[in-house]
């Protein structure tokens, strides 16, 4: 084998080739795609050419620099490339191993591109780059081809930096359900899982080569300490570029407290089927309860919003992949949770899209027959975020005029993680997560919070000529 892991992480997630499914994750410059480049030749030279190997990176254009490598890291093995297909060769852009194993280089951007690859088999399937993706979709997608008509053990490698589109699934997935370096078997599929950091550090093979990498990493995040310590330190609790960067645990997310009967009481929903569903509860404050907070007290500011239930239609550890519920099933949980609890008119709003009609019913009358009468939510995007980011901002003494019961794990988990759009800066990427922070706009837009101006006061007139 002409590849070796180098000492620390990379052997570490070398040498764990008992785990089905591992990430190797974490700090820029840590060997990662050199890991699955020598992850998928130690299968071809060690199973006498009888493993099937698969890459992918999300477009074509980004394998490039991944066959680079290849090239010096293959050819000494003896392998050979062909780019067409033939009848000796039958599958085009793949490396050809002298003891029958290959390693195909391929992409996958979309569920679309997947269907190139039903049915087939793969023993060894190296996603790299996997944060780019929005949705586990590809990790998903193609643990249904892991299988090996000759017994060769089927295994899958992920690559990663944290604060891409994908730091939410993957945290979720991998993060935050189990230590790194600590396996879990999954409950449901019965497949093992874990994480191993990658460690800038344990590249000495690039740093004797390159000694300034660390340099122009702190060049190239210099102003924004969010993205030096995804980059740098590998971290998975924060995302640079945050929409909600105003939005923290320490102001507003508060303990559970018994809700005054009497406040007002609202409920949005963000409608979802493929996606999840969000459903949220909040209560209009009078500014009558102190709690604790933080080691002080605190009043809730009158007509803050209380966020004290969520509703989050997802499917276990999935993150943006939905329940399979139908509506009258959703409408009946939502009774459920509602607990008597009355709504007044404008205070229980729903995603506008619920009410199109496009043959039979519409959504909104489904729900209203299962015991839930919704009316149209302002789905005004910027005014509406406008709204949110004002109450995060806090009143005139920097009071908090929005809180989130710990309890609303969804909520509070996905909220951090929303980027700006691209090409509209105030207004967020809707290819994320974003649902619970939809239905949050929904209830902000019932109680527009308006803010004081300071008017100059009128000049007096005064006759130069008196």
């Amino acid at each position: 084998m002409v590849w070796n892991p180098q000492k620390g992480n990379q052997t570490s997630a070398f040498l764990a080739d008992w785990c089905d499914v591992l990430l190797f994750g974490g700090e820029r410059g840590g060997g990662k795609s050199d890991f699955q480049l020598g992850y998928q030749e130690d299968a071809a030279l060690r199973f006498d050419g009888k493993s099937r190997g698969i890459m992918f990176r999300k477009t074509y254009g980004e394998l490039e620099e991944l066959q680079t490598r290849a090239k010096e890291i293959f050819t000494a093995s003896g392998a050979t490339y062909k780019t067409h297909a033939s009848a000796e060769y039958p599958s085009s852009n793949c490396w050809y191993f002298p003891n029958g194993a290959t390693i195909k280089m391929r992409y996958i951007e979309s569920p679309k591109d997947y269907e190139r690859y039903h049915g087939h088999q793969y023993s060894h399937v190296s996603l790299d780059e996997v944060g780019e993706y929005i949705n586990p979709m590809p990790l998903d997608k193609m643990i249904s081809t892991m299988r090996n008509v000759y017994g060769v053990p089927c295994s899958m490698r992920l690559t990663a930096n944290p604060g891409g589109v994908g730091n939410s699934w993957l945290r979720s997935r991998f993060i935050d359900i189990a230590p790194s370096y600590t396996p879990w078997v999954d409950k449901e599929d019965g497949l093992t899982y874990m994480h191993i950091p990658s460690k800038t550090d344990d590249n000495q093979l690039m740093l004797l080569k390159d000694p300034r990498y660390k340099n122009r990493l702190l060049a190239a995040t210099k102003g924004n300490e969010e993205l030096r310590k995804a980059w740098m330190l590998g971290q998975w609790d924060i995302v640079a570029g945050a929409f909600f960067s105003d939005f923290t645990r320490h102001k507003h997310v508060i303990k559970p407290f018994v809700i005054p009967e009497h406040w007002t009481r609202i409920r949005a929903y963000d409608w979802g089927r493929a996606s999840p569903f969000a459903c949220l509860w909040a209560a209009v404050s009078d500014g009558t309860v102190t709690i604790v907070h933080n080691d002080e007290d605190l009043t809730i500011p009158r007509g803050a919003l209380v966020f004290y239930r969520e509703w989050y239609g997802m499917k276990a550890n999935t993150p943006n992949v939905g329940l399979l519920m139908n509506d009258p099933e959703v409408a009946q949980g939502i009774v459920k949770r509602s607990r008597g609890e009355s709504f007044t008119n404008g205070c229980s709003v729903a995603d506008p899209s619920i009410f199109n009609v496009v043959t039979g019913e519409s959504i909104a009358e489904i729900f209203r027959k299962n015991g839930v009468t919704f009316t149209k939510a302002d789905n005004s995007r910027v005014a509406g975020w406008a709204q949110v980011h004002k109450r995060l901002a806090g009143n005139a003494e920097g009071v908090p005029m929005i809180f989130f019961f710990d309890t609303m794990h969804h909520t509070i988990r996905t909220l951090p993680l929303l980027q700006h759009d691209d090409d509209r800066i105030e207004d967020l990427d809707t290819d994320q997560e974003d649902h619970a922070a939809d239905a949050v706009r929904y209830a902000c837009m019932t109680r527009p919070m308006v803010t004081d101006e300071v008017k100059p006061k009128n000049k007096r007139w005064v006759d130069p000529y008196v």
